[in-house]
């Protein structure tokens, strides 16, 4: 039982990840055409909210390794909070949405 609750989790994290994967690519391949002229602001925009995305990712990467992390993030996640900023990659939201939760 508490193996299949696992191999659900992973294999649904394996999907979000290929998804991001294919997005990554999406955005390097618009940011190539709107350097060549072929692509409007509205490609540009889609390509920008990816590379938001990215900088998510490595940002919250990068607040994982630093000295103090378990006071630093819950601090740096309610000033963000109270700011309305958003830190949370759409990958993780898309992860822990309540339909999918395992209990």
């Amino acid at each position: 039982m508490l193996n299949f609750k696992y191999e659900k989790t992973l294999k649904k994290l394996r999907d979000i990840l290929l998804t991001e994967n294919q997005e990554n690519f999406k955005m390097i391949q618009l940011y190539v055409a709107y350097l060549e002229g072929n692509a409007d602001e509205e490609d540009l925009k889609k390509a920008n909210d990816q590379f938001g995305e990215i900088l998510k990712n490595l940002g919250l990467g990068f607040l994982v390794i630093l000295p103090f992390s378990p006071v630093t993030i819950p601090f740096l996640f309610k000033k963000a909070q109270e700011l309305n900023i958003d830190l949370v990659p759409n990958w993780y939201k898309a992860l822990s949405k309540s339909d999918d939760r395992l209990e």
